[in-house]
Order: structure tokens, then C-alpha cells, then sequence
């Protein structure tokens, strides 16, 4: 079963973010079709969880059980709203908890809204980058919502559905990832003995 894990960094309710969300994750399961998991974590839920991860170094439950989704995902949708030319702080404050090697090869889709039309680069001048950082497969097509287009006549539903396509085109053309558990196949005491002796 393909699983697609959406993360809303909306913070107020109901959120326009969270709209974008939403909308993006039901046009990429029409893709995909009924053999398909796809969820949405609100991180407004998760924002002290974050941060007592920040501060300790450790998840906990609650946040290890994201993260853990997170990483087991074939595709990952991604929206935050626009704050200061940028990403939220919340946003980045999720993915500074993130594996670094976790998102390798990942397919992701970029979302975001803001007030304007004029914010509509942060896709590729502040998410883009960042999620070139983990090295993730980032899709050719992100969207952008600002205020004006929720009413009707606007190309945003276009843009959604293109998207979509692509990043479950690229789930499909994903390879099977290797196994990254550096405790999946230990080395056998015997065999560090020896190494020790040696040495």
C-alpha cells in the first residue's frame, strides 16, 4: 500500500494552509486510487512536542510517532503558510527534528499560501532549498494559494491537480529504499574480539 503522509504547518483554525492541505491530498489520492494511505498532521498539535524536542534532543511520544510516519512515507505533501518572505517558524522548528537522511530520494510536493500573489516565490527560494538539503526528490510543480485565489476563476485548482500527478508519478518511479537501520545487521561479537586483539 503507498502511503502519503501530509504536514499542515497552519497555525490558526480553520486554516487556509490546512485548505491547501486538504485539497492537495484529495487530488493526489484520485491518483492514486483506493490502494493508498494518505494523512494530514496539523503541527499546531505537535508545537510543544517540538520544541521540548529542541530543548532535550529526544521526541517524545507523540512526536516520535510523526516522525515515524514521516519517514516511513513513499511521498510526503508538505504546506506552510508565508511569514516574512518564508516558511513559518514552526515549520522549519519540525524539520530541524527531522533525520537529515531520512528524506533522501523522498518525493516530495511543496505547498504554501500567503496574503499576496507577491509571496509566491517562496516555493522556490526558501522551500526548494531547504528540502535540497535532505536531499529529497522535490517535484517539478508547487503550489502556491494566496488569498485571491480561493474565489473562483483562478488557476489554482489546475496547478493542484498538476502537482499531484507528479508527485505520484514520482512515488511510482521511486526504487526500493536500502535499509538505513545501522542496527538491522551488527557486527557479530566474535568478530569484534578479533578486531580488538589485533589492534
Amino acid at each position: 500500500m503507498t502511503r502519503i503522509l501530509a504536514i499542515s504547518a497552519g497555525l490558526s483554525q480553520p486554516s487556509s494552509t490546512r485548505l491547501l492541505a486538504d485539497r492537495l491530498v484529495t487530488a493526489t489520492r484520485g491518483e492514486l486510487g483506493e490502494q493508498a494511505e494518505v494523512e494530514v498532521v496539523e503541527l499546531r498539535e505537535h508545537a510543544h512536542d517540538i520544541t521540548d524536542n529542541l530543548l532535550t534532543g529526544f521526541p517524545g511520544a507523540r512526536l516520535d510517532e510523526v516522525l515515524q510516519r514521516l519517514y516511513a512515507a513513499d511521498g510526503l505533501i508538505l504546506v506552510t503558510p508565508t511569514f516574512s518572505a518564508s516558511y513559518s517558524g514552526l515549520f522549519k522548528s519540525f524539520l530541524d527534528v527531522v533525520e537529515p537522511e531520512s528524506l533522501r530520494d523522498t518525493p516530495v510536493l511543496l505547498g504554501a499560501t500567503g496574503g499576496t500573489e507577491r509571496h509566491s516565490l517562496v516555493l522556490e527560494h526558501a522551500l526548494r532549498p531547504l528540502l535540497s538539503y535532505f536531499r529529497a526528490h522535490v517535484v517539478p510543480t508547487g503550489v502556491y494559494a494566496a488569498a485571491s485565489d480561493w474565489g473562483g476563476g483562478t488557476e489554482l485548482g489546475q496547478r493542484i491537480t498538476r502537482a499531484a500527478r507528479e508527485l505520484v508519478a514520482a512515488v511510482r518511479r521511486r526504487p526500493e529504499r536500502a535499509d538505513t537501520d545501522p542496527f538491522a545487521n551488527p557486527v557479530p561479537f566474535e568478530e569484534l574480539l578479533r578486531g580488538g586483539a589485533a589492534s
